[in-house]
């Protein structure tokens, strides 16, 4: 049995947590928050303790689920790592470039596994999608996005994390890695903007951006995140891949609207367009809900353990993605493309 010690317990942390607690490969040996959470009844008899040096020390886990804000991901790596523990760590990786670095290389150096939680990674349908993109051959235009009109809690929840992440890198990670999945070729340039919408962020920070990608393929690509109370609600849900010989789409699921988190990694239908053969439509019922998603990355550490699955390529593309992103954060604060 694994036994995992959770740092953060937001939503990410918490929906871990519970995977964690109903699956029979952990034992969950403590959980980490520096304040006091609410917590289901599910969680709330394992120790809680708010100091992570603290409770890695008295704990000494195999496995060290890291679901804090980004900023802290690298350093809290690297110290579990340090430990002896591998390591699953919520996406961004790292709030930097050589911050990333730093954690691979310890990963490296240590023999420990490090999974980042790429969500779409463990979704069939999104892994159906990529699939079908690449039987059509490219090269590719990807056009995706994630725009929320988020209010009240959910706002506040933004708003948080845009203390140290912008959102075209906190969510442009899962897209970005999605069209590197697919080109499988190297990224050359990045070229971003982005405005601050709002007077209740930081004066250096934006939460409407939009970035393209170019594809030493030909490949190009752009990518869109907005949050906040003002954004809209037309066009929000934009996932589209186009070749030469036809298209991938993802046909909108009905949903409560931008601010339903789970209707962004919903996927429902595909219509495939073949330029020789027209179109078709892929049912896919029965789709993961979000703490079945958080099970399968449960179910991936494990296996990647117990069985001592080479990570090389994983940890390689998660640095990748993270690199474009943060070279489209780059653009848009210097206002100039970024060579990769």
């Amino acid at each position: 049995m694994i036994r995992v010690l959770v740092a953060g317990l937001g939503n990410m942390g918490r929906s871990h947590a519970l995977a964690y607690h109903e699956s029979p490969d952990f034992e969950i040996v403590g959980l980490v928050n520096r304040t006091a959470p609410d917590l289901p009844d599910a969680l709330r008899g394992y120790a809680l303790l708010d100091d992570f040096k603290t409770a890695l020390a008295q704990t000494r886990p195999d496995l060290v689920c890291i679901a804090t804000y980004t900023d802290s991901h690298a350093d809290l790596a690297v110290a579990a790592m340090r430990t002896g523990a591998h390591v699953f760590v919520e996406k961004p990786l790292a709030a930097t470039a050589a911050d990333a670095r730093r954690v691979v290389d310890v990963a490296r150096e240590t023999g420990r596994k490090l999974v980042v939680g790429y969500i779409l990674r463990v979704h069939p349908s999104w892994q159906r999608l990529i699939a079908e993109a690449r039987a059509l051959g490219g090269p590719y235009v990807f056009r995706l996005n994630l725009n929320q009109q988020s209010t009240g809690e959910q706002w506040e929840v933004h708003k948080a994390l845009m203390r140290s992440t912008s959102p075209i890198v906190d969510c442009g990670v899962h897209y970005v890695d999605v069209m590197c999945q697919i080109t499988d070729a190297r990224p050359t340039q990045v070229r971003g903007m982005g405005l601050r919408l709002s007077e209740e962020i930081a004066e250096d920070m934006y939460n409407y951006g939009h970035f393209q990608v170019l594809f030493e393929d030909g490949s190009v690509g752009w990518y869109e995140a907005a949050w906040g109370p003002m954004i809209s609600e037309t066009a929000h849900f934009v996932k589209d891949v186009m070749s030469p010989k036809g298209a991938v789409s993802i046909v909108a699921a009905d949903s409560g609207g931008s601010a339903d988190i789970d209707s962004h990694t919903r996927v429902g239908t595909l219509r495939v367009h073949d330029t020789d053969t027209g179109d078709r439509l892929i049912d896919l019922p029965d789709e993961p809900g979000h703490q079945e998603l958080c099970n399968a990355e449960a179910a991936l550490v494990a296996d990647a353990i117990t069985n001592d699955r080479d990570l090389g390529r994983h940890m390689q593309d998660a640095l990748a993605s993270l690199s474009i992103c943060l070279a489209a954060d780059e653009s848009v604060r210097s206002g100039q493309p970024v060579k990769l």
